[in-house]
């Protein structure tokens, strides 16, 4: 990774984007990749598409979700405590003892889910941290010192962190990974198009959606909106061989390349393809299995409008969910490899229909 990408990857991951307020992460987005895209398309929740020949009227899209879990402000007691509620698949079990930042009218403030000693829990008796019991605490003494500092109901609050790098940066681990390193990766591709002046016979759409965390929403709207021919989709999934983990299901591992989804929602001639792209391209991959949905963006584009022939490219990675998301770099780079070699290998105008006349 060179020191542009580098840069930017670390700055878009500090950055918090989460669902429903990802504006910040989408203009760090925008600004990296506009030098590579010839238009731009916004809808009204903030989901983007980067646009390369945008007069063409087939089009490819490589997709990316741009929001991450965190918090909402539901109460505040008399004594300055605050209650939450999830925004998003966000833990309880997690929220003991991190810091937080809680995003205000007024700006930034810190705050921390505080949690009972050691010395004074019933060991014996005690329950896990649940939504009921995790609470934020600002260093207020009441709820007007609270109120006063511009906290107020609906206020959303995300982890504080930093990323870092493991194992001679090997992998990198930090919030948000899910998935901001899916809008890195696709930024990645049309810079990589655009460095290595590729033409392309019909327009590709680098589409950085809003709100997947709650139900692939924006995705829903803005692939309604484009209209797109087809959809190549990356997003994470569990390596499943840390401790844990159930060990039912195939082998996914960081390091191991990226992941191939069979389901409902993928279309086989398009996987077919990137499967080919993968074993000519010797860019080795995984495969995994959806049961009914992937649970990704890929539902969302395959099934809108009149069905768009989709598939899902995952990248696998350690303790989703959680303040160290883990990845392998050359997983990283391997999704990046197999986007590109997929959308050269998609013809001008591919008919991926199953039956024909």
């Amino acid at each position: 990774m060179d020191a542009k990408a580098r840069k930017f990857l670390l700055n878009y991951l500090k950055n918090a984007s989460p669902t429903g307020f990802e504006s910040s992460g989408q203009q760090l987005w925008m600004e990296y990749i506009k030098p590579y895209a010839d238009h731009w398309i916004t809808d009204p929740y903030g989901s983007v598409a980067a646009v390369v020949n945008p007069e063409a009227p087939y089009k490819v899209v490589i997709e990316a979700h741009a929001d991450e879990i965190g918090w909402f402000v539901s109460s505040i007691s008399e004594k300055g405590y605050i209650s939450v509620k999830r925004n998003g698949g966000s833990d309880p079990l997690i929220a003991p003892s991190k810091r937080v930042i809680i995003h205000t009218p007024k700006g930034e403030v810190r705050a921390v889910f505080g949690w009972p000693a050691i010395h004074v829990r019933q060991r014996d008796k005690e329950e896990a941290p649940s939504m009921k019991s995790i609470f934020l605490d600002v260093g207020a003494d009441s709820k007007e010192e609270v109120e006063e500092m511009g906290i107020h109901i609906g206020c959303v609050a995300t982890f504080e962190d930093e990323p870092m790098f493991l194992n001679k940066e090997r992998y990198l681990c930090g919030r948000a990974l899910d998935n901001r390193i899916g809008g890195f990766m696709i930024a990645e591709v049309l810079r990589r198009f655009k460095e290595q002046g590729h033409p392309l016979p019909f327009g590709l759409y680098a589409v950085n959606a809003v709100q997947e965390e709650i139900g692939l929403r924006g995705a829903e709207m803005i692939s309604r909106r484009l209209k797109p021919n087809v959809a190549l989709v990356t997003d994470v999934t569990h390596d499943n061989q840390s401790p844990g983990y159930p060990k039912d299901d195939p082998e996914i591992r960081c390091g191991k390349g990226p992941v191939l989804t069979y389901g409902s929602a993928v279309h086989n001639r398009l996987l077919s393809l990137v499967i080919d792209v993968a074993e000519k391209e010797k860019i080795n991959f995984q495969r995994q299995v959806a049961e009914r949905s992937t649970g990704t963006d890929t539902d969302a584009f395959a099934y809108s409008g009149e069905g768009v022939p989709s598939a899902l490219i995952s990248l696998p990675l350690k303790y989703m969910h959680t303040t160290v998301e883990t990845v392998a770099m050359e997983d990283v780079e391997s999704v990046i490899r197999l986007l590109m070699a997929s959308v050269k290998r998609i013809e001008n105008a591919q008919d991926f229909s199953y039956l024909s006349l």
